[in-house]
């Protein structure tokens, strides 16, 4: 399952997509915003904020509902980064979680067995500063999750997305080599 960014479901998931499916691995793109998509962050964001983040979640778990039987890895760009890893702390069936460019806050007594976690950021990231990162990743491994995370040093925030001015064409392509072997081992 793979969330879209706050700029909505864009033809860059779309590509994203297809080149999991290339690789071999059956993907689904829920789409959180409806049909809208946006040119800036800041729309995004406003788009965001005008839905609501309990009726994001309440659209992603529709969204999954019908598949989480089976086992999801659970996978986000950057606002969809955030919305995947909630899902997936809440299945208990969840076989892994790839973020994207994001993280989001982790409950206290979230818990998980082990679940294979694997995260891209930009390095730095103005949406993921250090001192964040540092805790979140302590507070996924005292969750219980099994985390890498990989760090993309002068890449722009969604340096995957070869639509945005943050495009980073080998930081991209390396997060991608790395992100299909973790598919591999996880899916």
């Amino acid at each position: 399952m793979l969330f879209h960014s706050a700029y909505g479901l864009r033809p860059a998931v779309h590509a994203a997509a297809e080149r999991l499916r290339a690789a071999g691995h059956e993907v689904h793109v829920p789409d959180l915003y409806e049909g809208r998509t946006c040119e800036s962050v800041e729309d995004g964001m406003a788009i965001r904020e005008e839905i609501g983040t309990d009726e994001l979640l309440v659209r992603a778990v529709r969204a999954v509902a019908p598949l989480s039987d089976r086992g999801l890895v659970y996978a986000g760009f950057s606002l969809g980064g955030s919305i995947a890893q909630t899902l997936a702390l809440g299945d208990d069936k969840a076989r892994g979680l790839l973020l994207l460019h994001g993280t989001s806050d982790i409950a206290e007594d979230a818990a998980t067995d082990g679940l294979p976690v694997q995260l891209h950021v930009a390095d730095p990231d103005p949406f993921e500063p250090h001192d964040w990162l540092s805790a979140w990743y302590l507070r996924m491994g005292r969750a219980g999750a099994d985390v890498e995370v990989y760090r993309y040093p002068g890449a722009g925030h969604l340096f995957t997305d070869p639509e945005l001015p943050d495009y980073d064409a080998e930081a991209a392509e390396n997060a991608w080599k790395v992100a299909l072997a973790f598919l591999d081992e996880v899916a």
